[in-house]
């Protein structure tokens, strides 16, 4: 939990510097890529979480991963490492994608069914759920065929659960 609020505080820092230097594009580009080496090589995780490799080493190692990045991203995650936080660096990373699609005004949305659905399936869920959205959506898909049937669609905090795995659950514990 602590490193989920110093991660959110660092995002935050490095949105209101971009908006400030008029970097955001550039910044946000850097951040995808580096989001892109993370989920691709997972040695790079394993490389920012090792106590055995001191800052300065660290900060060179990344600055030679990343040569292209804009000067304020690299200041930035060179901060980060300075501070000791490089081990939730890419939390911050996560969470600075996160608050810019909130400052975009887009409102990210997963719906997760047991098979694919249709496309007017997709748009009866949504113009259905349209007046809860306050900003343009952003649809993701998930399947998960442990759902059996029906739907769940997640909005930030909020849920909808509409599976027939979970009508089931209910049924079963009224029956308990």
């Amino acid at each position: 939990m602590k490193s989920n609020k110093s991660a959110v505080r660092y995002a935050k820092a490095l949105l209101e510097l971009a908006l400030e230097h008029n970097k955001l594009e550039l910044i946000e580009a850097d951040i995808l890529q580096l989001l892109k080496v993370a989920h691709e090589t997972h040695d790079f995780q394993v490389f920012l979480n090792s106590p055995l490799i001191n800052i300065d080493k660290k900060i060179a190692v990344i600055k030679q991963i990343f040569p292209e990045f804009n000067k304020t991203t690299s200041d930035f995650l060179a901060l980060v490492t300075n501070n000791g936080r490089e081990s939730v660096m890419i939390d911050i990373a996560k969470q600075f994608i996160a608050q810019l699609k909130a400052h975009r005004g887009i409102v990210p949305i997963t719906i997760i069914s047991a098979q694919q659905l249709e496309e007017s399936t997709k748009q009866s869920i949504l113009s259905k759920i349209s007046g809860s959205i306050k900003g343009t959506p952003e649809i993701t898909e998930e399947i998960d065929a442990t759902l059996i049937g029906g739907f769940i669609v997640r909005m930030g905090d909020h849920q909808i659960d509409a599976s027939v795995a979970s009508q089931l659950q209910r049924l079963k514990q009224q029956f308990i």
